[in-house]
């Protein structure tokens, strides 16, 4: 939406599905395929701005089945990143824990509470023991989300680290999208 905002692009909508799919990644697909089929009539060409986002390259596939055009990436991290780049830290960074701006925003609704650390906050070093920092992937700059983030980061035990990303390969495959 941000990036529709930005660029006053007003031949695009974007039909957000609930984000709490994130949280149950089998239901992606469906919920996908289910949106697509409901808006196919409306539009020349649809683009899903999800990546594989824990389908396991089901989504993908269903994307191909249906012949929409999907963003590459194993999750919005990596092309939020940069897909490339994101595949290069991995190998260094796979124990850090990544927040966007949109999960900073709604830690406690997708992180703490849903973790079950509102109420038991002595499983915070069985989830993230093993984890060593927080990296924020800052689409924006907002003093308020980069303190909400150092918060986050403090309550979970780790480092933190800030990284403006901006909209990643997000912004290029909805400018293609856009044309």
């Amino acid at each position: 939406m941000a990036l529709i905002r930005l660029n006053r692009w007003q031949h695009l909508d974007v039909q957000c599905l609930p984000a709490k799919l994130h949280l149950y990644p089998d239901k992606i697909t469906q919920a996908v395929a289910d949106c697509v089929a409901d808006h196919r009539a409306d539009y020349d060409a649809i683009h899903v701005l999800y990546a594989d986002c824990g389908t396991g390259g089901l989504l993908q596939a269903k994307c191909q089945e249906l012949g929409v055009d999907m963003i590459a990436g194993p999750h919005c991290y990596a092309f939020f990143e940069g897909n490339d780049r994101f595949a290069t830290l991995a190998e260094d960074e796979f124990t850090a824990f990544y927040l966007t701006d949109f999960l900073v925003r709604q830690f406690d609704a997708f992180v703490w509470r849903p973790m079950g650390l509102d109420k038991h906050p002595q499983l915070r070093d069985m989830y993230f023991g093993h984890y060593t920092k927080l990296v924020y992937q800052a689409q924006t700059n907002d003093p308020q989300l980069d303190e909400k983030a150092r918060q986050s980061a403090a309550r979970l035990g780790l480092a933190y680290e800030r990284r403006f990303t901006g909209y990643g390969e997000l912004a290029d495959f909805m400018q293609k999208a856009a044309n």
